[in-house]
C-alpha cells in the first residue's frame, strides 16, 4: 500500500482529524518563505520588521514589508487549500490550525481556522483605537504607507503576532484540544520548528491520533510520524482527496 492509499485509508476511518499548516503551503501560492536560502529574512531584518519592539520604533517598515509580502504576490489559495477545504466539507477533517497569515484557508473555503499567529483580515490604530478591515487598508497600502484616517496615525497594527507579544491564549487552547481529541493529525507544509505550535503533533500522539506529514523538505520529527511524504502539498493533497473520494463511494 502506498502512502496516499495509506492516508486515504486513515482519513476514511477518521472521526476526527485535524490539519496543522505552516509556511510550506503558502510558498506554493507565490508567497515567499520567511527562513531558509531565498528566505524574507535574507533580505529583511526581523527585528526591525516583524517584531513589536520595531514595530513601535518604525511601523513604516513593517508596511513596505507587508507591501512586498502580500500586495506584490497577489496570492491566492492553491490546490493544497482548495483539497483542505474539500476535506473540511466532507466532515472528516474539524479544524484547519494554521501558523499563516495570509486568510488563504479562508479564501479555499475552510470554514473553522484557528489562526495561531492572528491574521491581517483586522488592522487596529493603536492610537484611537479605529478598526479597519483588510480591504480598506490593502487600497491604501497599493500606493502609500496606510495612516489612520480619523487621527492621521502610522500606527496601525495588524491582528498579527508579532515576535515578543505572546500567542492568543483562546486561539492557543482551542487548537490544543483539537490536538487532544483527534485521531488524526495532519501536517502540511510546516518543518516544526517555531514553538510552541510545532508542539501540537507531539500532543496529538500522546492522545493516542495517528500522525501525517506532507512536506517539501524532511524535518527533525519526522521520526514521531505513522506516514511521510515529501513532495509539493499542491500535487499530494489533492491526490489524497482524490484517493478518498472513490472510497467513500
Amino acid at each position: 500500500m502506498d502512502e496516499i492509499e495509506r492516508i486515504a485509508e486513515m482519513l476514511k476511518n477518521s472521526k476526527h482529524a485535524v490539519v496543522f499548516t505552516g509556511a510550506g503551503i503558502s510558498v506554493e501560492s507565490g508567497i515567499p518563505p520567511f527562513r531558509g536560502k531565498g528566505g524574507l529574512w535574507e533580505k529583511y531584518d526581523p527585528e526591525e520588521v516583524a517584531s513589536i519592539y520595531g514595530f513601535k520604533r518604525n511601523p513604516k517598515a513593517f508596511w513596505q514589508f507587508a507591501k512586498e509580502l502580500l500586495i506584490k504576490t497577489k496570492a491566492e489559495p492553491n490546490k493544497a487549500h482548495y483539497a483542505i477545504a474539500e476535506l473540511e466539507r466532507l466532515g472528516i477533517v474539524k479544524a484547519v490550525i494554521t501558523q499563516n497569515i495570509d486568510m488563504l484557508h479562508q479564501k479555499a473555503g475552510s470554514r473553522r481556522a484557528l489562526e495561531l499567529h492572528g491574521s491581517m483580515e483586522y488592522v487596529d490604530c493603536l492610537d484611537c483605537k479605529t478598526t479597519y478591515k483588510w480591504e480598506d487598508v490593502e487600497e491604501i497600502l497599493k500606493k502609500e504607507i496606510p495612516r489612520c484616517k480619523e487621527c492621521g496615525s502610522y500606527y496601525l497594527k495588524p491582528r498579527v503576532v508579532f515576535f515578543g507579544e505572546p500567542l492568543p491564549r483562546d486561539v492557543l487552547g482551542e487548537a490544543m484540544n483539537e490536538a487532544k481529541m483527534c485521531d488524526l493529525f495532519i501536517v502540511v507544509g510546516s518543518s516544526l520548528v517555531v514553538y510552541p505550535a510545532a508542539h501540537l503533533p507531539f500532543i496529538a500522539k500522546e492522545n493516542g491520533a495517528k500522525l501525517v506529514i506532507v512536506n517539501y523538505d524532511p524535518t527533525e520529527s519526522d521520526p514521531i510520524f505513522d506516514v511521510v511524504i515529501h513532495g509539493k502539498a499542491g500535487e499530494i493533497m489533492p491526490k489524497i482527496v482524490e484517493r478518498l473520494n472513490e472510497k467513500l463511494k
